[in-house]
């Protein structure tokens, strides 16, 4: 099968696959991070066929709506892969994408790692950070039905892996426990340029959201 081909086969399956997602997570989360990956991928040695793959499938089963589960992802995609004749070895890179793209799974350097991942992980990163980030954010709070914001209850940091899953914190917390960390996670030079000015984007929004809960804007 044709790369072209193949991609356009991958691209119906994702759109299919979320049309009911949650909007943080939806068709369009996975058009920005593959956009992203590409822009990002030019400046960089990799195999853009596993970059575009590995971007277009790395959440078409997050673990957070699977209950946790952290095998449905990987699972999904290897079945439509093979199902479209990929060759092993990109199909099992793919999966390892998958695997170790996430926050709490990003220091994998000791159990996998390649170029390919890390250029989709910033893309993903940059996804989660400046207005699309803040956005992505609080609809994924609302839609876990968590407070805005509670003067109450401080950030928790270096959290482990299960404390960061179960979290049910108020999402302002969210900027502090991951958001404000990534534009220091950044691989690629490409991604740490873009992220400067979405981090600054969000250290912004807070100086201006705790101006109005205070009343003093």
């Amino acid at each position: 099968m044709k790369n072209t081909e193949l991609l356009e086969k991958t691209i119906q399956f994702v759109k299919d696959k979320l049309k009911d997602a949650e909007g943080g997570h939806d068709w369009f989360h996975i058009e920005r991070v593959w956009k992203n990956s590409k822009l990002i991928a030019k400046n960089e040695d990799v195999n853009h066929e596993i970059v575009e793959l590995g971007a277009l499938l790395h959440d078409i089963a997050d673990a957070k709506f699977h209950e946790g589960d952290e095998t449905v992802g990987p699972k999904v995609a290897r079945e439509f892969l093979k199902d479209n004749n990929v060759e092993e070895e990109i199909i099992s890179h793919v999966e390892n994408i998958i695997k170790y793209i996430s926050f709490k799974n990003g220091d994998t350097s000791h159990i996998f790692d390649s170029k390919e991942l890390q250029v989709v992980r910033d893309a993903d990163r940059l996804d989660a950070i400046g207005a699309i980030g803040i956005a992505r954010a609080f609809n994924y709070g609302g839609f876990k039905n968590r407070a805005l914001y509670d003067p109450e209850i401080e950030p928790k940091l270096n959290q482990t892996k299960e404390e960061y899953k179960k979290s049910k914190a108020p999402t302002i917390n969210h900027f502090y426990e991951k958001l404000l960390l990534l534009k220091d996670k950044m691989h690629t030079d490409s991604a740490k340029e873009i992220a400067e000015k979405r981090h600054q984007f969000m250290e912004d929004f807070l100086e201006q959201f705790y101006g109005e809960w205070n009343g003093e804007r």
